[in-house]
């Protein structure tokens, strides 16, 4: 299982670790990663992710999962997250 947020895209980032006396070694950076388990109001269904907690706070703020996901881009989310926009998608456009 890779360390990559689902929806955002946010993966690990390399620096360095810098001693007191400015010794440098190469580290990571790791997302902070949870398992969350969001629900789409359109779909009246739950789903499982793996988001970071940025992502989290960003999802709230926007009003849920339904409408994170109509703003997000493709590219950035994962093909879970792709499969479940696109069933939004469909249901949307479906009723109206």
């Amino acid at each position: 299982m890779s360390r990559v947020c689902e929806l955002s895209g946010k993966a690990p980032m390399t620096g360095n670790t810098v001693s007191h006396a400015n010794n440098k070694s190469r580290r990571r950076f790791l997302p902070n990663l949870n398992v969350v388990t969001l629900i789409s109001d359109v779909l009246g269904q739950s789903f499982k992710l793996r988001i970071s907690a940025a992502a989290l706070r960003t999802v709230d703020h926007r009003g849920g999962l339904d409408a994170f996901l109509a703003k997000a881009k493709d590219d950035e989310l994962s093909l879970k997250a792709r499969a479940i926009k696109k069933e939004i998608e469909k249901v949307q456009a479906t009723a109206a």
